[in-house]
């Protein structure tokens, strides 16, 4: 029968004291590849130190940085000064670093290098490769696997974006033996598909749980196919060789989906706005054209044949009342000149004077005679009366007045 029991809070407490009474674990080296690097915002750094024996989880604390002369990342390779403690409420056992010095790079990330900088060289990397991602996708492949937390985040947020968007899943393996022929298989199925924009990723994990989409294999599977591909692996500083090689990299599975679905709300708002803008753009047209029909209506009645025509009537009529006034006036002022002219001719007329008892005198060519110096004695003339012709012969002239000549001879 035992004695003692202890709670477990006594037992890691216990175990905390031994490690710490252990002089080697209060100050220990340790070398390995860095893996599962995380800077928190608080300045600490967590991370996972391995080899090919095993791993140890180890942390250096915010005020440890100093020891720190570079910044830490997958694969590289360290040696860590610090110490080997037990957290007590966890009861797990971690190394606290207090320096850490660079040993070298770890072989997964020469391998990552190398194949980066062939395929760059290649230009498989090149923009004018780069498919552009279309703005309205209606049909979205998803490369990942089945029960991860990144399908469930693409799921959420495409369907709070976009509930008419249709989500096609391709159940893939996305680490660990067979996950690189899955990824490729799940790529070239939904390329033949048909759909409009790819997303291939998955969620965080270490270098080693990334690994799949470092292979050569996979990058070629992305570049070849037709379809746009959004790359979306692990968090946002985790970049694996899919990133380079794919149309455009999403910094987690959740910027994927806000990359590939379009916010349907927003569109229905832009939509909406764009209603508004040309319905008060339209309006504006027709008030403008209005005011040019009126403004053309008014020249045209200005202009039109039929008030021409009216106003050239007018101006005939007018001009036909100015002529009727200008030939009365011309006809009264013509009869008035008649007039005279006719009592000037009346007085003038020889048959007026033949009735006043004057008398037309012609020799015998019938030419009138009008000086007593024109006729000889003896020379026969015709007398003209205003009743009859008489005809004499000169007896006797006279070249003076009548009034000259009472009481003188005849020649």
């Amino acid at each position: 029968m035992m004695k003692n029991v202890y709670s477990v809070g006594q037992v890691n407490t216990y175990i905390k004291n031994m490690f710490a009474q252990d002089f080697m674990m209060s100050r220990i080296r340790i070398r390995g590849e860095v893996s599962n690097c995380k800077y928190h915002t608080s300045g600490h750094i967590y991370f996972t130190m391995k080899d090919e024996t095993g791993t140890i989880s180890a942390v250096m604390f915010a005020g440890n940085r100093r020891g720190l002369t570079f910044r830490m990342k997958e694969g590289d390779r360290i040696v860590a000064t610090g110490s080997v403690e037990v957290y007590g409420r966890d009861g797990r056992y971690q190394l606290y670093a207090r320096q850490i010095e660079a040993d070298g790079t770890g072989n997964l990330y020469l391998r990552y290098e190398a194949l980066r900088k062939e395929l760059e060289e290649m230009g498989m990397f090149s923009e004018e490769y780069k498919k552009p991602v279309p703005r309205f996708a209606r049909r979205v492949g998803i490369v990942t696997a089945p029960a991860g937390a990144a399908i469930q985040d693409i799921i959420n947020i495409a369907s709070r974006r976009n509930p008419y968007v249709q989500l096609i899943l391709y159940p893939a393996l996305v680490q660990g033996e067979g996950a690189v022929p899955s990824v490729i298989n799940g790529i070239r199925a939904l390329d033949a598909l048909g759909v409009d924009v790819m997303i291939v990723g998955r969620g965080g994990g270490s270098i080693e749980d990334l690994w799949a989409f470092n292979e050569e294999e996979v990058a070629r599977a992305i570049f070849e196919c037709s379809t746009p591909v959004i790359s979306a692996v692990g968090h946002e500083t985790d970049f694996t060789i899919a990133d380079f090689v794919a149309d455009l990299r999403a910094p987690t599975p959740s910027a994927a989906a806000e990359l590939a679905v379009y916010e349907y709300h927003i569109l229905e708002e832009q939509m909406r706005e764009y209603r508004f803008r040309m319905t008060r753009a339209v309006s504006r047209k027709v008030d403008h054209a209005r005011l040019r029909l009126d403004h053309c209506r008014t020249g045209l009645r200005y202009l039109s044949p039929g008030s021409r025509l009216r106003e050239r009537r007018k101006y005939a009529a007018d001009l036909e009342e100015k002529l009727e006034q200008r030939m009365q006036d011309v006809l009264t002022g013509k009869r008035h000149q008649l007039a005279l002219l006719s009592g000037a001719l009346d007085g003038m007329s020889p048959v007026k004077k033949l009735s006043q008892g004057y008398a037309f005198v012609a020799d015998e060519s019938g030419q009138a005679v009008r000086d007593a110096s024109q006729v000889t004695r003896g020379q026969t003339l015709d007398i003209h009366l205003l009743r009859g012709c008489l005809r004499a012969a000169v007896t006797g002239i006279s070249l003076e007045e009548p009034e000259q000549r009472e009481g003188e001879a005849w020649m």
